[in-house]
């Protein structure tokens, strides 16, 4: 028969899986501190050596990393994700700019219509409310603000996919996003007028993610990063022209 007996599980057992799911599903990020060992314990109403028996288990594991005098850490587990060798092979070559671009396209429009089913009604508000900080960041002159919620908007529609490979794949992307690898997302908010569209265009996505319209949330998703592309062809030309600007320029004036 293909029964066996039942066991108890351990307390320390339930800790890990429940610190395992948290991460997993991306609700716990990395470089995030846990809690006091006190606060933990009374939240999860476990005893102190339960609880640190699951955190020594995930500190093995290398899920949580401890610092000393500052606490208990989710790891920086998704900085593996790329060699640091092809990190900076990324870097120096222009396709990988424009093939991580078209990746995106793909990848983001399914996560949009996967968000527009399979949404909770808490996951559309999570990307509703980003997109209100988006715009009250607009009104700033200094378009930083307004750059980096760019990214926790687009992350937030993989979250409410609910996919958890594309979650943590597309995160260690936007990772890479954020440290400039591909391309220097100030370039995007540099200019007014641009700085309008990309508003207008997380409006229009985040009006069809709200909607549930799957087609249009796809369609407003590809729209904005062929207008990413575009911008970035074009200010590819702009800089080619400078450089050759200022050769003439030193050639007319001997300098």
């Amino acid at each position: 028969m293909p029964f066996e007996p039942v066991q108890q599980e351990k307390l320390s057992q339930g800790v890990i899986r429940q610190i395992e799911g948290l991460i997993l599903r991306g609700i716990l990020r990395p470089g995030e501190r846990l809690p006091s060992e006190r606060e933990l314990s009374e939240r999860m109403g476990v005893s102190r050596p339960s609880l640190r028996e699951a955190l020594a288990d995930l500190q093995e594991r290398g899920l949580l990393s401890s610092r000393a005098g500052a606490g208990v850490y989710v790891a920086e587990v998704l900085g593996s994700a790329f060699a640091p060798a092809l990190v900076t092979l990324f870097a120096t070559h222009d396709e990988a700019v424009f093939d991580y671009i078209s990746f995106r396209r793909d990848m983001e429009g399914l996560a949009a219509e996967r968000a527009t089913r399979l949404g909770t009604d808490s996951d559309l508000r999570v990307i509703d409310a980003i997109f209100r900080k988006m715009e009250t960041a607009h009104q700033k002159r200094n378009p930083a603000d307004e750059a980096s919620l760019d990214a926790d908007f687009h992350l937030s529609i993989i979250e409410a996919s609910h996919n958890i490979i594309m979650l943590h794949m597309m995160r260690s992307m936007y990772e890479l996003l954020r440290e400039g690898v591909f391309y220097n997302r100030s370039i995007m908010f540099k200019q007014r007028t641009t700085r309008d569209t990309l508003l207008d265009q997380h409006r229009a996505i985040n009006s069809a993610l709200q909607a549930r319209d799957p087609d249009k949330a796809k369609e407003a998703v590809h729209a904005h990063l062929r207008f990413v592309e575009e911008a970035l062809l074009n200010q590819q030309k702009a800089d080619a022209n400078e450089a050759y600007a200022r050769k003439r320029y030193e050639h007319e004036t001997g300098r």
